[in-house]
């Protein structure tokens, strides 16, 4: 079982469900209201360890009954809660507006996000990580630089981050609209790009190795699938991981393109079924649970060789 640090925000998510999303100045007043445990950090947390990890998350909520909630909430998905501070400002929210197609709108209020004290962060010198960027990009560093492991940062939403951390990032997920924003990407070593209904496509230093797409049955939310997704496939490089020789710096090589390409379908199976539930962190299987590939959908390598 692979060990893990997730480094992230914590929010609580006022999920608006509609018809039909409103367009600027407009109202529309059939809103179902609900109020769930979310934040990037949070979700891949506990997908993270739905899926099989031992998750740690550092992260922070307010002094209020909404940050008990969600640090109980984390502890019944099976994360390690101890690494969450407790700050005086209010624990984060996102306000979500869904359609009836699943799809979304965010607005982040950080709130304690904002409030990480770095001086009490504790990091294991040798921890994976994954990272998103809804909390201060300098604690992301501090925690990537302490440690030796693996570090994959979801670069959601699109910040500048020093060049520090970006040397130090081994593995960068984002969506499109993320790639084009977030510099350096086209060097980057291997980067998961994400592209909704039509799966994923792996990319080695701006060429692309592999691609997948599993489709979806029954979208209810897509809130959650990028979580999902990104959690998966962090674990499944460690999983990978476990098995190859650590003498390998270079994760193409050392994984290998057959087996990254099996990583990645799997994600996607993970994101695909993480749409059919409502919720932002939603209910998973165990990663083994999930296919490497389908009949019908396999994943296709590109103009690569181990």
């Amino acid at each position: 079982m692979p060990e893990l640090t997730v480094v992230g925000a914590i929010n609580l998510d006022l999920t608006a469900r509609v018809f039909r999303a409103p367009e600027r100045g407009e109202t529309v007043a059939d809103g179902v209201l609900t109020r769930q445990p979310g934040g990037k950090g949070a979700n891949q947390a506990a997908a993270a360890a739905r899926l099989g990890a031992t998750v740690r998350l550092i992260a922070a909520v307010g002094d209020d009954p909404d940050g008990r909630l969600m640090r109980a909430a984390l502890a019944d998905a099976g994360v390690d809660v101890a690494g969450i501070q407790t700050v005086p400002e209010v624990t984060g929210t996102g306000l979500i507006v869904v359609d009836r197609e699943g799809e979304n709108s965010i607005v982040v209020c950080p709130g304690a996000n904002a409030e990480i004290d770095l001086t009490a962060v504790i990091v294991d010198a040798h921890t994976p990580v994954l990272a998103q960027l809804e909390v201060d990009p300098a604690v992301i560093e501090h925690v990537a630089l302490a440690t030796d492991g693996l570090v994959v940062v979801n670069a959601a939403p699109a910040l500048p981050v020093s060049p520090r951390l970006g040397e130090r990032v081994d593995v960068w997920i984002v969506n499109e609209s993320e790639y084009t924003q977030m510099s350096g990407m086209r060097a980057a070593p291997l980067v998961a790009l994400t592209l909704g209904a039509q799966g994923a496509i792996l990319l080695s230093r701006g060429e692309e190795i592999a691609r997948a797409r599993v489709a979806a049955s029954g979208v209810v939310s897509t809130v959650g699938a990028g979580d999902a997704f990104s959690a998966a496939f962090t674990v499944g490089l460690l999983d990978a991981f476990e098995e190859t020789l650590a003498e390998e710096s270079d994760i193409v090589a050392r994984v290998g393109v057959d087996r990254l390409a099996g990583i990645l379908h799997r994600a996607c199976e993970v994101g695909a079924a993480a749409v059919a539930d409502e919720r932002s962190q939603p209910g998973l299987q165990t990663l083994a649970e999930y296919p490497t590939e389908r009949a019908g959908s396999p994943t296709v390598l590109v103009g690569a060789a181990e």
